[in-house]
């Protein structure tokens, strides 16, 4: 899986592309076919930001969150939106591929 981490008017240092790699990796691991995630890290007018895209097969997810004071609280915020909606994708996945059970089908 490709995980690409950019910053838009912020300095990537390697502590904060750790922290990414870290809190997005354990979201994937939902996942056996995650082929890419797109990280971007901004501060725009005293506001951070970060976003997040993740292409799954047949799926693509994205989550964004701002914080004022500080880009790992940013981070952490995106991370929980994303954690959200990859077990929301999972559930109804799984659901949607249970056998029926015999009582349902009507014996």
């Amino acid at each position: 899986m490709n995980l690409n981490i950019t910053g838009h008017h912020v300095e990537v240092t390697p502590a904060l592309q750790s922290y990414v790699e870290e809190k997005v990796g354990r979201v994937l691991r939902h996942f056996d076919h995650a082929t890419s995630a797109q990280v971007i890290l901004r501060v725009e007018r005293n506001t951070h930001k970060a976003e997040v895209t993740v292409h799954v097969k047949g799926k693509d997810f994205f989550a964004e969150a701002t914080d004022p004071a500080d880009l790992y609280a940013a981070i952490d915020f995106m991370v929980d939106k994303l954690d959200r909606q990859v077990r929301k994708h999972k559930e109804i996945v799984t659901d949607y591929h249970q056998p029926a059970t015999p009582a349902a089908q009507g014996e």
